[in-house]
């Protein structure tokens, strides 16, 4: 059973890694506006409680890349998968069901992680970012968790949209959700209406947990953050569930 497992991971990572519109923009995108934002104009700049922006926004673009690499790889890949028939094959197979959104998970998370690694040593070698190491390990964790409700996003965007669209509708979701949750800028910087959009906004919770770790002020309590994020992860897997339903009914009449 673990070989299936594996033999699917192996083979989705083979999948994104040669799918250069994939691996390119999820690592490309948030160094780069890291570079310009966290490092070119945040040598001057502070964030927060006088905290440096290179340091803030390592917790807030780290939430940036790990959103942006699962919601690409299930919200698209879910559904052009879905589109070519892929999905049947796969129901009809012998494989667990389970394997198909394990392996994306593990994949898509495992592309976050590389590139939450590679802010962190921007930050540190040229943000001027020190931090203990309990400290780094910690962040590092909890962007690599808070890919969870992600998928669950994910994967309910790819059971809804067509294939075509898919790209589209991720963008149009993803890229406002991260600058009103204040992903690219500090929150307390966001027009006064826009704060109070943001928290309905998953993106908007997951960065407040991350601010914490750094002692950043952050909006009420991470364990009300945390309990949105299971809230939010519940109701796109409940979403998710209902398109997978939709199409077992278009298969089976």
């Amino acid at each position: 059973m673990s070989h299936v497992y594996w033999m699917e991971t192996k083979s989705e990572f083979l999948k994104l890694a040669r799918m250069k519109s994939y691996s390119v923009s999820t690592v490309a995108f948030p160094l780069m506006f890291y570079c310009f934002f966290g490092l070119a104009m945040g040598r001057e700049q502070q964030a927060g409680a006088a905290m440096p922006f290179a340091r803030y926004l390592l917790a807030t673009y780290g939430a940036f890349s790990i959103i942006g690499a699962t919601l690409y790889a299930f919200g698209v890949g879910v559904a052009v998968e879905r589109g070519l028939g892929w999905l049947q094959v796969k129901r009809a197979s012998p494989m667990p069901a389970a394997a198909y959104f394990v392996a994306k998970a593990a994949v898509s998370t495992a592309f976050g992680a590389v590139v939450v690694a590679l802010l962190f040593t921007l930050g540190a070698i040229f943000g001027g970012v020190t931090m203990p190491l309990p400290q780094w390990l910690l962040l590092g964790v909890t962007l690599i968790a808070g890919a969870v409700p992600f998928c669950a996003m994910g994967l309910a965007i790819g059971c809804f949209a067509g294939p075509s669209s898919a790209p589209a509708t991720v963008n149009l979701i993803y890229l406002p959700m991260a600058f009103c949750a204040g992903l690219w800028i500090p929150f307390e910087f966001l027009p006064g209406f826009l704060q109070h959009v943001a928290p309905f906004l998953p993106a908007y919770h997951f960065s407040q947990i991350a601010l914490s770790v750094l002692h950043a002020p952050v909006q009420g309590s991470v364990w009300q953050h945390v309990s949105a994020l299971a809230a939010f992860t519940l109701i796109f897997a409940g979403v998710a569930w209902l398109g997978n339903s939709r199409e077992r009914e278009k298969m089976y009449g």
